[in-house]
């Protein structure tokens, strides 16, 4: 099960960043959140010269399964 609602309607880079940022908001602490906030923008910026439509949709899977990890990860404790 995806972290939050709507992880299928994700397509683009910025839907994706901002999508991060709403589970970020989830976690149970500001350090966390921050942690993964930061996390979730540099990767943003190191990704956005990426111009390969197959390689955006690879990354955008692979961030959302991470977010889901983590999510069940902070869920548990």
């Amino acid at each position: 099960m995806p972290p939050l609602p709507g992880a299928e309607m994700v397509r683009t880079p910025l839907q994706l960043y901002r999508y991060l940022l709403r589970c970020c908001r989830r976690l149970p602490s500001a350090s966390m959140q921050q942690h993964y906030k930061h996390a979730a923008r540099q990767s943003y910026k190191a990704h956005g010269d990426e111009d390969d439509p197959q390689r955006i949709q690879q990354i955008i899977k692979r961030a959302i399964e991470d977010a889901d990890w983590i999510m069940d990860k902070y869920k548990k404790k």
